[in-house]
């Protein structure tokens, strides 16, 4: 599904050389980043998510846009978002699933819905059998479920049908996750998906901006080596410090203030 060239989420690229990324344009629903990378590294989700929410401002104060954000990493990010936006804000879960004795590469992922994505050129390159496959989708199905309980609790999941739709994650390294979500939501029939990411590996960004009506990222830096990597504190959020969030932006669905 992805090229080689595309690196694991954890891993650095040999021979590696100084950062650097494009000047900013806009291409088919496609925008790239500014030329200056003064904000990198961020230093943390909530800076990313500010800065990224400056590049959607067009979806301010509309009826018809929500954000729904990938847990755990993508919900702080796209809290900052919705809350500039001033438009609601929902999670929505997708599970990695990490390749056998090498868990940080994803073989692919899964969505609500029973929706499956697989990167077919790592499933090849690996010979991973059909029956490993269905065992870890089980497996990571059901802590996917746990989490929709915790993170959503007795709310009903939000009404896309119709509604552009802003998916946000702390970034794009391989993008097997946001293609699953990306899948499971065309299920529901939205008007437009937007993904949008503070930070991406070039070639990813490339690639999905045929797959989604629009793709926002503030910085595409070359060599990508990881997300974590153009982060300054990317320590993982909690399931808390995640419902808490959520349970916040849910007291006022207009707006994540």
């Amino acid at each position: 599904m992805e090229p080689a060239g595309i690196r694991p989420e954890g891993t650095l690229a040999s021979g590696a050389g100084p950062p650097h990324n494009e000047g900013q344009r806009r291409t088919a629903g496609l925008v790239l980043p500014d030329p200056a990378m003064e904000d990198l590294p961020f230093r943390d989700r909530t800076e990313a998510g500010r800065c990224l929410s400056k590049k959607l401002v067009a979806y301010a104060d509309r009826n018809d846009v929500i954000v729904l954000a990938l847990p755990r990493g993508g919900v702080p990010v796209g809290y900052e978002v919705a809350k500039a936006l001033r438009v609601p804000l929902d999670a929505f879960l997708v599970r990695k699933l990490g390749a056998p004795g090498q868990e940080e590469l994803a073989m692919g992922a899964i969505a609500a819905g029973g929706i499956r994505v697989l990167n077919d050129e790592v499933v090849r390159l690996l010979h991973i059998p059909q029956r490993v496959i269905d065992s870890v989708a089980a497996k990571e199905a059901q802590e996917l479920a746990r989490r929709d309980r915790l993170y959503r609790g007795t709310r009903p999941p939000p009404d896309v049908k119709g509604n552009t739709v802003i998916l946000v994650d702390d970034g794009l390294a391989t993008g097997s996750s946001m293609r699953a979500a990306v899948a499971a939501l065309r299920e529901q029939a939205p008007k437009r998906i937007v993904v949008a990411v503070p930070v991406a590996a070039a070639q990813t960004v490339r690639e999905f901006s045929g797959e989604v009506d629009e793709l926002v990222c503030c910085y595409t830096p070359e060599p990508f080596f990881s997300v974590g990597f153009w982060y300054e504190d990317f320590s993982q959020a909690s399931d808390h410090e995640i419902r808490e969030l959520l349970d916040h932006a849910a007291r006022d669905p207009a707006s994540a203030t």
